[in-house]
């Protein structure tokens, strides 16, 4: 299956496509990303040139991948997001859990009404509960009395949306799904093992940070602030009068996040925003940690707030994983474990990609994120139009007693000659009944 993603953001525009036949068989074709101005905190401000843009992206995307992309996977910013929990529960009577019971109780939830100015851009199931018992695997098969299911969903601005619909329609391409940029980053960079036991997962972006949450392969809570490693590179700039290119530079090669006494000494020659030619100014070491420091604290601290407003601190969460390209600051792994007292990680992609030295790094997380989103496993199942839920009937239990225990024999001593045990079933199930 070819599967193409754009990412859209305040710094640069990706686009990517790969053959994917499963999460663990991937065939990268083409990557490509080009830098852009056109975007400030998700505003489009110059709508003509993102859209020739990314028109002229996708095109070298398609010839360096020998493909036509008709859709894409669009990787969104949840900035302002609203992230809700809710359940759902069903009557069975100690009926077999089939997937038209679970369809049923998505399709009567009434937290699908959502508000006209929001548009649901992620809504999950995280867990089951069969006669008030937890899991998280699919219960279908199971017998039960009450059949409950949680929901976690987030909502964004609708007119966010509609800025990458209009984009889109105008290329004539369509939009497969609209993923979250959390879930996205989380999906190229977190272990099978990660997921499972429990993970946050932490993107230092450009001009914003992302946080998401995944406990026994679920993906259960994710969000988006307004602050990424542009606000460092801009606090540089304004801290020691230099300009914008030589704060970046000074931030990628000196800055760290644990001093050193050497750090005092070490002076470094930076050019003054004056504009005068060959105008320099001397600062140490210990200056510009001192500008970056502050930034990166309150950024994980509003972090951290979102991980103890919604109690996931209490839930045993083990693991910390950081991409995104402000993820590459000095001793940044270990300044988190301190913050977050979790083992903790730096990412790059997932190794099934086999990316070259160029696009090998966490900066490039989001973007093949979108490659390896399954809508199997994170799209709700509704009930399709004239699919009917079995009844039960007061002698269903004496009909799963029969399924349970008898059965089996049959198939196995053939006791029945030439009779159709499959029909057999059928009748004493009772055949397809209407849903009144």
């Amino acid at each position: 299956m070819i599967k193409a993603g754009l990412d859209i953001g305040n710094n640069k525009i990706s686009c990517v496509v790969a053959d994917y036949k499963g999460p663990s068989d991937t065939n990268l074709l083409s990557i490509k990303t080009t830098p852009t101005i056109n975007i400030k905190k998700n505003v489009i401000v110059n709508y003509d040139n993102l859209l020739h843009q990314i028109k002229t992206l996708i095109e070298e995307t398609q010839k360096e991948s020998q493909t036509k992309i008709n859709s894409l996977n669009i990787n969104i910013s949840p900035l302002n997001s609203i992230s809700n929990y809710y359940d759902s529960d069903l009557q069975i009577n100690n009926d077999k859990i089939s997937d038209l019971h679970i369809k049923k109780i998505i399709n009567q939830s009434e937290y699908f009404n959502n508000d006209k100015n929001y548009y649901e851009l992620f809504n999950n199931i995280i867990s089951y509960e069969i006669d008030k018992r937890q899991y998280y695997l699919s219960p279908i098969g199971n017998y039960s009395d009450n059949l409950k299911i949680n929901f976690y969903k987030i909502l964004v601005q609708k007119k966010y949306i509609e800025n990458y619909t209009n984009i889109l329609s105008k290329l004539k391409l369509s939009i497969e799904n609209f993923i979250p940029s959390p879930l996205s980053s989380s999906l190229s960079s977190l272990t099978k093992d990660e997921k499972e036991l429990g993970s946050i997962c932490i993107d230092l972006g450009h001009s914003t940070s992302s946080i998401a949450v995944f406990q026994n392969n679920k993906f259960i809570y994710g969000d988006t602030i307004a602050v990424g490693s542009n606000n460092i590179t801009l606090d540089i700039a304004r801290g020691v009068s230099t300009t914008i290119s030589s704060a970046e530079r000074l931030k990628t090669l000196y800055g760290s996040l644990i001093s050193s006494p050497s750090d005092e000494h070490e002076v470094i020659e930076i050019p003054i925003i004056s504009g005068e030619k060959n105008s320099f100014n001397q600062i140490t070491r210990a200056n510009i940690n001192a500008i970056i420091k502050p930034r990166v604290e309150e950024t994980l601290e509003m972090l951290w707030q979102k991980i103890k407003d919604n109690n996931f601190n209490n839930k045993k969460i083990s693991n910390v994983v950081i991409t995104g390209g402000g993820s590459q600051l000095d001793n940044l792994e270990k300044y988190v474990g301190l913050i977050f007292a979790n083992s903790t990680r730096i990412a790059k992609p997932l190794t099934q990609f086999n990316l070259n030295k160029d696009y090998n790094r966490s900066n490039f997380c989001d973007i093949l994120g979108t490659i390896l989103y399954d809508e199997n496993i994170y799209k709700l199942n509704f009930l399709a139009k004239g699919q009917n839920l079995k009844k039960n009937h007061g002698i269903s239990s004496f009909f799963s007693w029969l399924d349970q225990y008898i059965w089996s024999i049959l198939y196995l001593v053939k006791v029945i000659d030439g009779f159709d045990i499959k029909q057999l079933k059928t009748l004493l199930n009772g055949g397809e009944l209407n849903d009144n």
